[in-house]
């Protein structure tokens, strides 16, 4: 099972592919993902369906 800080970590990494020309999307979003640690581990069913990908998504309507 992959832990709450190797989920964020990727997922980061994945949006800095993505993203590599925002300097302020990838600062912002990295700022947001470090505080969701804590709400990850104690809902290890959010990595599992990989919230994070749809929300990192920018200009992106949920």
């Amino acid at each position: 099972m992959t832990t709450a800080k190797e989920y964020i970590q990727s997922t980061f990494e994945a949006v800095k592919a993505r993203n590599a020309h925002e300097a302020e999307f990838l600062q912002a979003v990295e700022e947001f993902l470090n505080t969701l640690e804590p709400v990850f581990e104690k809902h290890p069913e959010y990595i599992e369906e990989n919230i994070l990908a749809r929300i990192t998504e920018p200009e992106r309507v949920i």
